[in-house]
This record gives structure tokens, C-alpha cells and sequence, in this order.
């Protein structure tokens, strides 16, 4: 058994089942429905019950993790006797990674003896959930503290993140376009799609007209990145928001130019992420190259 502990948060979208299989602690973001708190608790059931609430009008609101949250949190898990590393999003997508950095801070004199690291991912969503697996799946084949770290920080860049949003009005609520650029793009049905660039934003790569037209668009791009490595074996996720469809789609096509790919896993998206993107938000992750727009 390894000497210390990989831990992340719920914005990871790992599944709650492989959460526990693979004994790593996590700690929930919270969001608000109307006047209830809700964890986020990492649930199939959960985000698909929340996904079907958000098509019928229910409105989310999230909230950061504050220093004492975290601090308890690291705490808890220095008590056990190992060292940990700790594993969020991006800090370019929220104050909460400058939070579990002070409550490091404040935690780390406590347990002298022990190593605490916290990593800025640069990724989010399904592509933080692949770090987390990869980095755990070292860990459990005998890599070391220092090893892991190396390993992640090595190839946290290599993580691609292509996402397509069905809803414009969310990323307006969001402040990531105007009223106007909602209004107009609803209008003219304009899907934007979205990636990840290597400073860990959520960034608009291009604005398509038409869903299907979207679709194909990540569908080609991903297709275009595996064109130019050795994907023998390697695993592809697919994190959907109420779209199984699309999802399945997606992975028909590259399963049928790449049937040498490992698994291709589909699961729902979890909670922070779709109540800033809204139903119908389809994603893909994979390791290819670096992280390119086409």
C-alpha cells in the first residue's frame, strides 16, 4: 500500500463508484437550487436527476471552497500518517485553488513530518478526472511521492479538453458573452465550442451554426489529434449533460478510424461545470500531443 494519499475535489467529474473502488477522498463543491444547499456528491444519479431539473427551469448556483473547508479537509487526511497530494482545477477557473493553497499554509506547520502538495492542474472537468486517474493509477503500481508529482506535472499539458455548449443564455449568466452575443447567437443558432488552453482558462476556439454541425466539429478535431500520435490503447472520455446521444455519436467515430483506441468511457458531467454551461453541454478529454484548437 502506498505511503501517501491522492486526494481531489467533485470538480474532477469522476464517478462515485470509481471514486470509492480506488479509495480517493474528495471533497464536494456545494451549489444552490432555490433556497437548498446541496453537496455535490458525485453521483450518476444525482447529476442526471439535476440535468433533467435544469431542462424544466431550476437554476444552479455554485460556491467556492473556503480556507477552513479545505483546511479541515487536509487536516483529516495528514491525520492518517501520509503525505498528500492534492488535486483541483485550474486556478484560472476559480478562487478556491488560492483557498486550498492558504489553508496548505496554515495546515503544513501542523504535521511537520509530512509532505502536503497542492497542484495547479491547469485542467478541469473530465480532464482533471484523467490526471487523477493516471497519477492514482501510478500510485497504485509502486511510483513514489516525488514520482507522481513529476509524472503529473510532466504531462498535465498533454490533456486535450474540447467541450460544445447547446445554451448560450449559461455562458451569458456566466460573463463569458455579452447579452447581446447571447441574443444574436441564439438567434442564428451559433453552438459555440470551447477548449482549454495551456494557461488552464475555458476559452471559445470557434462559433458554429448548428448543433449537429458542432458536434462533428469536435468530432473532426479529436479525430485530427489521434491522427497524429500512437493511440494504441488510450482511453478517451466522453462527459455529457442530458445528451446521451450526441455522446455515443462521438465515440461510434472514433471507434470506427481508431478501433486500436483503449476504452472509450462515457458518464454524465458532473455538477459545477453544467450549472455554468447548462443542459446539453457535450465534452471530450483525451492525452494526445498538446493541447491544440484544430
Amino acid at each position: 500500500m502506498a505511503d501517501y494519499i491522492i486526494a481531489t475535489s467533485s470538480t474532477s467529474d469522476l464517478t462515485r463508484d470509481w471514486l470509492d473502488e480506488h479509495r480517493v477522498p474528495f471533497i464536494p463543491y456545494t451549489y444552490t437550487i432555490g433556497n437548498d444547499i446541496y453537496e455535490d456528491d458525485c453521483r450518476e444519479e444525482s447529476r442526471a436527476a439535476i440535468y433533467a431539473g435544469m431542462r424544466k427551469g431550476d437554476r444552479l448556483k455554485t460556491s467556492m471552497i473556503n480556507e477552513v473547508v479545505y483546511g479541515d479537509f487536509f487536516r483529516k487526511l495528514l491525520k492518517s500518517g501520509k503525505d498528500v497530494i492534492f488535486l483541483d482545477m485550474s486556478k484560472k477557473m476559480s478562487v478556491s485553488y488560492k483557498n486550498a493553497l492558504s489553508a496548505a499554509e496554515q495546515v503544513r506547520p501542523l504535521f511537520p513530518d509530512q509532505k502536503l502538495y497542492i497542484m495547479d492542474t491547469l485542467c478541469i472537468s473530465g480532464g482533471l478526472g484523467m490526471l487523477v486517474q493516471n497519477m492514482v493509477s501510478r500510485m497504485e503500481d509502486g511510483m513514489g511521492f516525488d514520482e507522481v508529482i513529476e509524472w503529473g506535472e510532466a504531462n498535465k499539458l498533454k490533456i486535450a479538453h474540447r467541450f460544445t455548449v447547446d445554451d448560450l443564455n449559461y455562458l451569458k449568466a456566466g460573463g463569458r458573452v455579452s447579452n447581446a452575443s447571447a441574443l444574436v447567437g441564439s438567434l442564428l443558432n451559433i453552438k459555440p465550442v470551447l477548449y482549454v488552453p495551456d494557461g488552464g482558462t475555458l476559452d471559445v476556439a470557434k462559433k458554429i451554426r448548428g448543433r449537429k454541425n458542432a458536434v462533428k466539429f469536435i468530432t473532426d478535431c479529436v479525430l485530427h489529434d489521434l491522427r497524429a500520435v500512437d493511440c494504441t490503447g488510450a482511453e478517451i472520455h466522453i462527459l455529457h449533460a442530458d445528451c446521451l446521444g450526441d455522446a455515443e455519436l462521438v465515440r461510434s467515430a472514433i471507434r470506427s478510424e481508431f478501433p486500436e483506441v483503449g476504452k472509450i468511457e462515457i458518464t454524465s458531467l458532473g455538477v459545477v461545470i453544467g450549472a455554468h454551461c447548462g443542459p446539453g453541454l457535450l465534452t471530450v478529454f483525451y492525452f494526445c500531443g498538446g493541447r491544440t484548437l484544430e
